[in-house]
């Protein structure tokens, strides 16, 4: 690596660091509370008026870059402030800046030394499967259970194309995100639904690597494209 590359990743690295701590001095400065169930949260944006969706957003990046912060509470208060269609348009916003963020992060940082080592792996190399990887992630998107920032920084390593992966983020988060938004304050899910939804997604996303290596030429792997073409 020479020395150029490295200090523009570093440079990066640094600048998303500074802006993640200026978000969260930010919020702090504003009163943000240490709970984030969903009517303390809502409370909280309201009290801001127009300020409020601003800060929303502002809240998800943090929690979608950084990590810890749990996505879901704040997609339900900002149904209950701003109303399930604007509360989900404001939601997904704010979402898909964060994974953006994260997204890109993950792709200046990682992906040169991921490709090198897996330079002809139909996922991971520079001619991956465009179809494929979008699926995956449209996949993944749509189940609350796996994390939003472990899927943000794994997709940014991958061969995906940014357009693909911000278009698959959008529709698998929407649905998700919409139902959350209406449940407001009782932000609950059928947890046996979730536990099947979940496991059926991964089911999917270990089994069809397995056929489509043993189906090279098979009707499914043409479609995906798994021969390098994009």
């Amino acid at each position: 690596m020479t020395r150029s590359p490295l200090v523009f990743r570093l440079s990066f690295l640094a600048i998303v660091a500074f802006l993640m701590a200026m978000i969260w001095l930010l919020l702090r400065q504003l009163g943000m509370p240490a709970s984030f169930a969903p009517t303390v949260l809502s409370d909280w944006f309201a009290s801001h008026g127009t300020l409020g969706p601003v800060l929303l957003m502002l809240l998800m990046v943090l929690a979608v870059v950084v990590g810890p912060i749990p996505t879901l509470p704040i997609s339900a208060a900002s149904g209950l402030v701003y109303g399930m269609f604007n509360g989900t348009a404001i939601a997904v916003a704010g979402a898909l800046a964060g994974s953006l963020i994260a997204f890109y992060l993950a792709r200046v940082l990682g992906r040169d030394a991921v490709q090198q080592k897996l330079e002809n792996n139909p996922v991971f190399s520079a001619r991956g499967s465009q179809r494929f990887l979008f699926i995956a992630v449209l996949l993944t998107r749509l189940i609350p259970v796996f994390s939003f920032a472990l899927i943000s920084y794994a997709a940014g390593v991958t061969a995906i194309h940014l357009w693909r992966y911000a278009l698959a983020t959008v529709i698998g988060m929407l649905p998700m995100t919409f139902v959350f938004a209406g449940l407001g304050h009782t932000l609950e899910l059928n947890p046996t639904l979730t536990v099947i939804a979940a496991a059926t997604v991964l089911l999917v996303m270990s089994t069809l690597p397995l056929y489509l290596r043993h189906r090279p030429h098979s009707r499914l792997a043409r479609w995906l494209q798994l021969d390098g073409r994009v």
